[in-house]
């Protein structure tokens, strides 16, 4: 293909990202709760003074020290299951997506700017969560940058795939709301917003630790800790990351 082609081809798309940014900024819902919500459950559970004292049991760090990277993966899930899903479902249901076939701008693009959208606005919000986690609790920046920025990024795909993979099998709008959200608890459990996973039972915890986001949380505790994430965790994720593409590619219908 040839640049002047590709260039016009281009320009459709642009103007979608640039569209749907807009649309996505008007929806003080979805901002709140991607955005702002994750770190506002870090500033609340960081102002208790017994989450700031340093316990034995979890090897000298504090509590608040845990939540930061569960307040991260808050973000990423709330951004896959809880703002992808309607969106993407609305826009089927109401045929916006059959009439984009008829234009230049083809349907892939705009699944692909609410990819780019919603992935660009959990990882936003987990680096508000790790600045305000650092200057106002003093909660160590991650050890491992590389380890921790590569589970982030695997993080973030594996939540995008799981909202994609609800999208994909919800005919309404309504559906794919009722399934996200039934979808969106355990992944809270499992990613430790209930309990962190490192003061879970060793057997439940070994459980966990094989879900999307049990392997996720896993992956980052550690390389927030200073080590490399453990290749079971990080292989875990990447591999549902890959099936739950999958799925969603398979079952995924433009009408």
């Amino acid at each position: 293909m040839t640049t002047a082609t590709a260039a016009p081809r281009s320009r459709p798309a642009a103007a979608l990202l640039r569209t749907e940014l807009r649309l996505f900024a008007r929806e003080p819902a979805f901002l709140f709760w991607v955005l702002a919500a994750p770190t506002v459950l870090l500033v609340i559970l960081g102002s208790i003074p017994s989450f700031r004292e340093p316990s034995a049991d979890l090897g000298g760090l504090r509590t608040v020290d845990l939540y930061v990277p569960i307040a991260v993966l808050f973000a990423l899930i709330t951004a896959g299951l809880q703002a992808l899903p309607p969106v993407l479902s609305g826009y089927r249901e109401r045929g916006i997506l059959r009439r984009l076939s008829t234009t230049p701008v083809r349907p892939g693009a705009l699944l692909a700017a609410q990819l780019v959208l919603n992935g660009a606005a959990g990882l936003g919000s987990a680096l508000l969560v790790i600045a305000v986690g650092r200057l106002a609790f003093g909660v160590a920046l991650p050890g491992n940058l590389p380890g921790y920025a590569l589970a982030l990024l695997l993080a973030t795909a594996g939540s995008l795939a799981l909202g994609a993979t609800v999208c994909a099998v919800s005919r309404t709008q309504k559906i794919a709301q009722g399934i996200g959200t039934a979808v969106y608890f355990p992944s809270m459990f499992t990613s430790g917003v209930w309990l962190p996973v490192q003061m879970m039972p060793d057997t439940l915890r070994g459980i966990v630790g094989f879900t999307p986001l049990g392997a996720a949380s896993r992956a980052l505790g550690a390389a927030a800790s200073g080590a490399w994430p453990a290749w079971s965790a990080l292989g875990a994720m990447a591999l549902w990351t890959v099936l739950l593409t999958g799925a969603a590619v398979r079952w995924f219908r433009w009408e």
